[in-house]
């Protein structure tokens, strides 16, 4: 049986936009040239919140003090890892944005704009329903090699 990754990826909100984070820093980065959110694999014994509190906070030196958990993506792939990602958004937050993301470049965008961004296909399904206000989002997205070829709401 293939290996299945367990990871979190956060949304941060503030005034209509979305933090996000273009992955341009990391030489052979599977999300290199892509706009995502910010998170990263659980580490031994972390549970899924404790490690997007984590991962916000190494990768753009604020500290979350509110979240929504919005549900389950699990990613299918003939090319990597099979990925179960715990989604979140964050809507209050404490401390001064990082200059210096070790994963690429960090911007606030509008949720209007975010569409226009350079994003995995898949993604823009959950961000849809974030935008949209949606605070349960069960998706599963199945891949072969970077084209997505099955898209199931679960």
């Amino acid at each position: 049986m293939k290996p299945c990754i367990l990871s979190t990826l956060a949304y941060l909100e503030r005034d209509g936009k979305f933090l996000m984070l273009y992955r341009n820093k990391k030489p052979n980065d599977v999300n290199g040239g892509k706009w995502i959110g910010v998170g990263g694999k659980l580490e031994e014994n972390e549970s899924p919140t404790e490690c997007m509190i984590r991962e916000v906070r190494e990768e753009t030196g604020l500290t979350v003090t509110g979240y929504t958990f919005l549900g389950v993506i699990t990613f299918v792939s003939d090319t990597w890892d099979n990925e179960e990602m715990f989604l979140y958004k964050c809507d209050s937050f404490e401390g001064e944005l990082t200059e210096d993301c070790p994963e690429g470049e960090l911007k606030w965008i509008p949720k209007e704009d975010i569409m226009n961004l350079s994003l995995w296909e898949g993604d823009r399904y959950f961000l849809k329903d974030i935008c949209e206000g949606k605070e349960r989002i069960m998706l599963k997205l199945s891949y072969h090699g970077d084209e997505l070829v099955e898209v199931k709401r679960e």
